[in-house]
């Protein structure tokens, strides 16, 4: 039984929007969570179970199940990059910085779509999107590193030796270079989705990889985590909750149907969104406040990803105001597709 989704503009242009939004508050529900549970334990809380409800509704809608090894392989494989490894680098990660924060690193992903269609597939990333590029490295750098290190560094120089040290050390802990794993993560799924989908249905495989998924994270907060739910009240498992049926069950089912049904070219352009929506609500609920150096970061941040994601329409706006824009090159989540629908192996 085919999925049926509302055609007209409104309706269809909330359900693009949807997954981001989702994601924002999610990351809002789950920051405030964290300080009565433990990283990977929310990760599953959030994975598992929501991975149930979506194979739920795959088996009443008469969705094919994964037949064959080569479609449980790319499910498994899919499952530890954007199941496991995401989530868990997330919840690491926001544990030591903030929700909102946390999801301008977490959407610098796309940076990271592009740089993996250059070296997989040589694809050119052309003027604008190397322009991206750097602005993205750049207000990375500055959501990462330290205001008050930059101001030493500024009136001291850098040194070789302690400070140096410290300020590695201190990279690792502030949350932010985890959060760039999980956007990492969250890129080689993107780019495997194309071939999961092409030996499984996308709703079934969005299902059974967040199942898959969220074992290792239970299995690790077995291992390593103390006392993960016998601080949770009432207030905590309703944002669970919140983060489990919208954040990710009906969130991701709507990314991946859309990314897998040929919208993901224009679609991903949308993931800008997320921060904005995290920022909003981070400071409406969580009283969230960056430095100024953060904002600069946080707007070069999302300068980049736009810049990434609509480099083909910029270029192709300047080409009618008489620009050459033959440098300007195509979005890489199409050229992915593209290769993917090609590649006679697959």
């Amino acid at each position: 039984m085919p999925l049926k989704l509302p055609q007209s503009r409104l309706p269809f242009a909330l359900l693009l929007i949807a997954p981001f939004f989702l994601w924002g508050t999610a990351m809002v529900a789950m920051k405030g969570t964290l300080a009565h549970t433990t990283p990977l334990f929310m990760a599953g809380v959030r994975l598992f179970p929501a991975g149930l409800l979506v194979l739920l509704v795959a088996f009443s809608l008469n969705r094919p199940q994964p037949q064959g090894w080569k479609a449980w392989g790319w499910i498994t494989l899919f499952a530890l990059v954007d199941g496991s490894l995401f989530q868990g680098f997330l919840a690491e990660g926001l544990q030591r910085t903030g929700a909102g924060l946390g999801s301008v690193m977490i959407d610098s992903q796309p940076l990271a779509v592009a740089l993996m269609a250059r070296l997989l597939f040589g694809e050119q990333v052309g003027l604008w999107g190397w322009l991206g590029l750097g602005f993205g490295i750049l207000g990375i750098s500055l959501l990462g590193i330290s205001p008050d290190w930059l101001l030493a560094a500024w009136q001291e120089g850098i040194t070789v030796g302690l400070p140096a040290a410290d300020f590695w050390t201190g990279l690792f802990q502030n949350g932010q270079w985890l959060m760039l794993l999980a956007a990492l993560s969250m890129a080689t799924g993107t780019v495997m989705v194309r071939y999961v989908c092409r030996y499984a249905d996308p709703v079934a495989a969005t299902g059974w990889h967040m199942v898959i998924g969220g074992l290792p994270l239970f299995l690790g907060s077995a291992l390593w985590e103390s006392n993960p739910w016998q601080n949770l009240d009432w207030v905590d498992w309703m944002a669970l909750s919140y983060s489990t049926v919208f954040g990710s069950a009906l969130a991701y089912g709507l990314f991946f149907y859309f990314a897998s049904s040929g919208n993901l070219t224009s679609f991903s352009s949308l993931t800008f969104l997320t921060p904005i929506f995290a920022l909003l609500f981070g400071n409406l609920f969580l009283s969230e406040v960056l430095e100024p150096l953060q904002w600069a970061g946080v707007g070069l941040t999302l300068i980049s990803i736009y810049l990434i994601n609509q480099r083909e329409q910029i270029g192709q706006k300047l080409a009618e105001l008489g620009w050459n824009s033959a440098n300007s090159a195509a979005d890489p989540v199409a050229v992915l597709q593209a290769e993917v629908d090609s590649d006679p192996s697959s």
